[in-house]
């Protein structure tokens, strides 16, 4: 094969593989076949929907998104909504829709509710509000006597996240971080890094989940990674 036939069939591979999937702005803003767009559900500038506990991607890294994206792809993180859509998702669309949202500057995220989580019954009496001082001394100083240690040891000071395994707190919906410590609780979402997130997870109380997670969603989120 002489050098122009080489670079034409080196051409249309790029070609073809490029048409195979869609780059990752073009998922997030209209979907790619049988998966929604991602701003439906996380907004138009990956800031989420804190009302509804869907979380912000903008900033988030690109490692850490692929991974969450693998896990409800092969159902190891539960989710109605994003098992079907992660399934829908080969694995380069994947890769590139990471890609896009981790390259997004953080937004500014607007006051989000504070966290409430569900009750065992219908009769079961209502929980105390959550402290927010609980919540900032679980985040920042740990709770040795009940071996649960500082959530910045590993999210970094102000939760803001290190590394490819500890994403950012802040920024996030209290709504959406309550949801996943419940789900770290019940086996919903895999442990992580160590099996860390799910030990720590079930050592805590309904209502040390909601201190934290209003702790971190009261805190401003730009700049945060």
């Amino acid at each position: 094969m002489n050098a122009g036939c080489r670079a034409f069939g080196l051409g249309l591979g790029w070609v073809l593989s490029f048409g195979c999937h869609a780059d990752g702005a073009a998922i997030a803003k209209s979907g790619a076949g049988a998966a929604l767009a991602c701003q439906t559900c996380h907004g138009p500038a990956g800031e989420g929907i804190a009302q509804a506990g869907f979380p912000r991607l903008a900033s988030l890294g690109a490692p850490y998104l692929q991974r969450q994206l693998a896990a409800f792809a092969d159902g190891t993180r539960v989710s109605d909504v994003m098992m079907p859509i992660a399934k829908a998702l080969s694995v380069a669309d994947r890769a590139e829709v990471s890609a896009y949202y981790a390259a997004l500057p953080v937004p500014d995220a607007p006051t989000a509710p504070r966290a409430a989580l569900p009750t065992t019954s219908a009769s079961a009496p209502a929980a105390a509000p959550a402290s927010a001082s609980a919540g900032g001394s679980l985040a920042t100083r740990s709770r040795w006597a009940d071996q649960l240690p500082a959530c910045e040891q590993c999210h970094g000071p102000g939760g803001r996240g290190v590394g490819p395994d500890f994403p950012a707190l802040v920024g996030q919906s209290a709504t959406y971080l309550a949801n996943q410590l419940t789900a770290w609780q019940t086996g919903a979402r895999p442990p992580g890094p160590m099996g860390l997130m799910a030990v720590v997870a079930k050592k805590m109380s309904e209502t040390d989940v909601r201190a934290v997670a209003d702790h971190f969603a009261s805190l401003p989120a730009k700049d945060a990674r």
